[in-house]
Formats: structure tokens, sequence, C-alpha cells
């Protein structure tokens, strides 16, 4: 608090050089000059101001300590008893709301004395931008996810955050209900957003507004009576081997490219990765000698995956004939997969190889670097195998996710029935 020693009039006076809070002598009716400071002054503001005049009582409830040197009303300590302080992060003063509250009440020698307070208030724009954000960190540094997880997240409560723009701006995160949910999920479906998606973006605000109770910014998860979409169980595409064969043949390996690209498919079909999974894959994580490799998955969980024989004897053929010879770039030394530039590859490349290799060979279906993902887990279940190893290679959480693999043709299953079941081996004898 700034003390101004003398006014014009020879008035001492207290004032907050920051429009705070602040306290003057009582300003009389007749006295223009001060009239026009307090106009000058709110106008300088260019904000909405609502002022509301209170008598109150000097006590505990309100000061702590408020002292009148002499008539003058210089208040020379004052402090509030429960003020109120709310950390916004940097943003600038232009960008706030404030609210001006004019106080009037009388001294210890019955003068009067005009408090002048401001509170701020934080626009629901920058709300939901600053929980936006804490969220982000939240996502980053508490629960470890990947950065396109991260963005995921990020991307649906953007979203919401756009929706409530265009039809409640003044909305904020605390007073988001049902109904508003309801009408975003709406908006979605308009938008052509197929019920996967709503209910993949609903999930993401599910976990938005969890965060927000955890630190207790809200009471009420709004989200917490909505249901998502009724989904369909939709079976993921797949390759059946000789295809797989058929675009692995169709790779020239007489170029630097080709030697690559088919030992990324290589790895993909034979150990089930994901795509992010692939381009992370280190040389320091590969365990040839064993037979597995060490895959950093979504959260950054670490699996160990077997590898086939073929995977290891192509990508050895890459490491050894074309990646020695590429200018590695500074960060991407120990990323097995690069381009020719020696960049760590991207998503966009893998997908754009693989489309092009389904094109040459023929094959009509929409198929995606997930489509070698489910193709390896469908195979290995048509085979025989465990689902409960299936699901360790494929690293899911939840057993129930991997059992979507279980879509085996009818024929296939009877034949199953026909071959290993009791009644159906007497019947034959």
């Amino acid at each position: 608090m700034d003390l101004n020693r003398r006014g014009r009039n020879g008035r001492e006076r207290v004032g907050n050089s920051n429009g705070g809070v602040g306290i003057s002598p009582c300003i009389d009716h007749d006295t223009i000059d001060g009239k026009a400071k307090l106009m000058d002054f709110i106008q300088q503001l260019t904000l909405v101001i609502r002022l509301k005049i209170a008598k109150l009582h000097i006590g505990k409830q309100i000061f702590q300590r408020f002292e009148v040197i002499d008539e003058r009303a210089v208040a020379i300590n004052t402090r509030f008893a429960f003020a109120e302080q709310v950390q916004v992060g940097a943003v600038n003063d232009e960008d706030l709301f404030h609210t001006i509250t004019w106080m009037s009440t009388s001294g210890s020698k019955g003068n009067t004395i005009n408090v002048f307070r401001r509170e701020v208030v934080v626009p629901a724009t920058r709300m939901w931008q600053s929980y936006i954000n804490a969220f982000k960190n939240y996502l980053k540094l508490e629960r470890s996810l990947s950065e396109n997880s991260v963005e995921a997240y990020l991307h649906d409560a953007e979203k919401l955050y756009q929706f409530i723009l265009l039809t409640e701006p003044e909305l904020s995160p605390m007073q988001m209900t049902e109904k508003q949910l309801l009408n975003f999920l709406a908006y979605l479906g308009e938008l052509g957003l197929s019920a996967h998606s709503q209910a993949r973006i609903l999930s993401g605000l599910k976990s938005f507004f969890s965060y927000l109770i955890l630190e207790n910014l809200i009471q009420i998860d709004p989200t917490q009576l909505v249901e998502a979409p009724k989904l369909g169980r939709k079976l993921p595409d797949t390759l059946s081997f000789p295809e797989i064969e058929g675009m692995l043949a169709a790779i020239d390996l007489s170029t630097p490219g080709g030697t690559r690209d088919r030992a990324m498919l290589e790895v993909l079909y034979s150990s089930g990765l994901r795509v992010s999974e692939l381009l992370n894959l280190r040389l320091t994580n590969c365990f040839f000698d064993a037979g597995f490799i060490r895959v950093i998955g979504k959260g950054d969980k670490m699996r160990l995956v077997p590898i086939g024989q073929d995977a290891m004897h192509y990508t050895r053929i890459y490491i050894e004939h074309v990646r020695s010879t590429l200018d590695i770039q500074k960060g991407d030394e120990d990323a097995i997969f690069l381009n020719l530039r020696g960049k760590q590859l991207s998503r966009i490349s893998v997908f754009t190889t693989i489309k092009k290799l389904a094109d040459e060979v023929g094959i009509q279906k929409n198929i995606s670097p997930h489509t070698f993902r489910h193709s390896f887990a469908t195979h290995l279940i048509e085979g025989g195998a465990d689902l409960r190893a299936v699901q360790q290679m494929l690293g899911h959480e939840s057993i129930t996710t991997t059992e979507i693999y279980t879509h085996l043709d009818r024929d296939y299953l009877q034949q199953t029935l026909r071959e290993f079941h009791p009644r159906s081996q007497k019947r034959k004898g």
C-alpha cells in the first residue's frame, strides 16, 4: 500500500497503486473534484462495475486492526481478517472483470471513512483455459501418459470448450450440468461423428471432470449421470496370412527404404506392436539373442514381447547395411527406424507405406498399421494360443479388450468342436 502524503487540498490519504484495496477520506457530495477522480478511475478500468453501498461496523469480523490517527482520518494499518485471494496465474489486468465496492463507515471520532475495494472476477473463458492447462500438467506429470494420449485428452476438453463458447460463453466449468453435456453429444452427432467417437470423447471428459473433482475445483461431476451412446461391437479388419505374405513380397529390397520397410512390417506382424511402440523401439531395447524386445506402451508401461526369426533377420540387415550409413540426427541415435535423413520415422510415413503396398497387391480393405496388430492377435488365437498370453503380448490391461479377437468364423469353431469334443470323437469311432 502506497502512502501519498499530501493531496491537493492538504489532506493525507492512503491509496493502493494497483487499484486493489484503498481507503480514502470522506468524499463530500459537494466536492466535484473527488467524484471526477472516482469516475476517472472507473473509466480507466473499461470494465463492468457495480457499486454497492453498505454500512459496516468496525470490528473483528471485517478488520483485525483499524487505527485512525487524527481528525484527518488516515488509516495507517488496515488488515482484513478474511481477505479472499484467488490465484489465477499470470494474466493481463485488462482481461479481468472488476467489481468496485464502496463501503462507508464511521471512524472513532465521528468522521466518515470511505473504503474502496476492488474484487477480481475471472471470466469463464479464462477459467476454462486455466483448468485445461492444469489438466495437461496432471496427465503428463502425475499420470505419466504419452504425448499422444495427452493430446487426445486435451482435444476432447477443447472440443467441449469450443462448444460452450458457441452456446453459453459465460458458463464456467463449475456451472456445467448434465443438460449441457447432452447438448454437446447431440452437437457431435450433428457434425457426423460416430457413436464410437462420441463415446471416446465422453470418456475423455469424464477424466477431465474427475481431475477437477480431485483438485476440489468443482463439487459435482456433470458426467456422472451421462450415458455413453450405445455401441455395436465392431470387429476389427484383419488380413489373412496370404495377404500379409503378398504385401511383404511386394517390397523392393534393393533400395534402402525397402529394406527398412520390410524390417518394419515384419516387426509389426511378428510382435503385434502399436505404431507408436514400433517407432519408439530402441536399439538398447532389442535382445535378439534371447528373442525378445522391450516395448514401452501406453502410459509408459514396459513389457517384454517375443520377436520372430524373420523379423530379427530383416531388422539385423537393416541395422547393419542401411541404418549404419545414415547421418543420424542428434536425439535419434538410439531409435531403430529412421528416415533417409537420419530422423526418427513418423506415423504418417508408416501409414503411407502400408497403404501403398496394399494398393500394389490389390487389397481393397481399409487397412492401417493397426491392422497388422489385429491380424497378429487373430492368427494366434485361431492357432490355439492362450487368451491370457495374447493379452500380455498386446499389453492390454483388461482381458475383455483381448476377447474381441475371438471372432473366429463358424466353420473353424465347428471344426474345433468335432475334433476335440469327447462325444464328437465317440461318434467318429
